[in-house]
């Protein structure tokens, strides 16, 4: 089986485009009061400018293989990239990572102000637990709970904010591999992770399939913090939308800069391969997530 990649990728990244489009509108919804203008316009900013949507491709991927892809996964996955997006509103202020551009084109607190851009992260990071909380969701108001709830666990203070904090306290600091690889898994994995885990666990897998699809996505977060530091590095900023080399400027503990580029570029060979395994049992309908799997370890952006 053969898949463009490329393709699948902008097929599913659109339907969450047109998911988060419809989220952030300006009428408000029951129980809303009224829609700041400003506000609103930073966080389209924000949520709709450009973006791989990765890791709600991957729960839409993951909850395909077994055999759920409607409306309401698409909204789990807009929900998940509102995390996402909120993460990178913050992550580029200058209390933190201080970068002016994003996507190609200038980050919120840019294009607004830094006010308005904490403003805007809050309200996606809130946004995020009203969609994943939909009936569209899952039938199921406990297998919707749980799904609240190990969104808020992967994105709070055991997961990627607790990696951002590791990683602001890692600069010019010391660390060895084992303090690198949990702070990557917290900033950078645990939303990966939980993408393929949920959406496992709203297409109705087993036990058995869920805990599979959690190590392939511990496994593709590994890959995708490794290959991001790699472009850090070698990566040219025009096509990346972003800075590159601020890594090493900011003295950040990464394992390209602890290991070197070569190793690097063997890690990702062997966590391709590790993938592949983990996912033998499902044959010619994995595909679509070994596809991600490659594209995340070979990117250039």
């Amino acid at each position: 089986m053969t898949l463009d990649i490329a393709a699948h990728l902008t097929w599913d990244a659109d339907r969450i485009a047109a998911a988060l489009d419809d989220a952030l509108n300006a009428a408000p919804l029951d129980g809303e009061i009224a829609r700041p203008e400003r506000l609103m316009a930073a966080m389209r900013h924000a949520g709709l400018g450009g973006g791989k949507r990765l890791r709600p491709v991957l729960l839409i991927a993951a909850a395909r293989l077994f055999g759920r892809d409607d409306a309401g996964i698409v909204t789990a996955g807009a929900a998940l990239e509102c995390i996402h997006c909120y993460s990178l509103v913050h992550d580029d202020l200058p209390a933190m990572d201080d970068d002016d551009m994003r996507r190609g084109q200038p980050t919120v607190h840019k294009a607004y102000d830094e006010a308005t851009a904490i403003l805007a992260g809050d309200a996606l990071l809130t946004l995020a637990f009203d969609l994943i909380a939909a009936p569209a969701v899952h039938a199921d108001a406990e297998i919707r709970l749980a799904a609240s709830r190990e969104l808020a666990r992967a994105a709070g203070l055991g997961g990627m904010a607790g990696g951002q904090m590791l990683d602001l306290a890692s600069q010019h600091a010391p660390r060895g591999e084992t303090e690198i690889r949990e702070l990557q898994a917290m900033k950078t994995g645990a939303l990966i992770r939980y993408a393929a885990r949920t959406g496992a666990r709203l297409a109705g897998a087993g036990p058995d399939d869920i805990e599979r699809l959690t190590r392939f996505g511990e496994i593709i977060g590994l890959a995708f913090q490794l290959a991001d530091d790699l472009l850090d590095v070698e990566g040219d900023a025009s096509a990346l939308g972003k800075a590159a080399g601020k890594d090493a400027a900011a003295g950040k503990a990464t394992l390209v800069a602890l290991k070197g580029a070569d190793w690097t570029r063997a890690e990702l060979t062997r966590l391709v391969e590790a993938a592949t395994t983990e996912l033998q049992p499902y044959g010619a309908q994995a595909e679509p997530l070994l596809a991600l799997a490659r594209f995340v370890a070979i990117r250039d952006r």
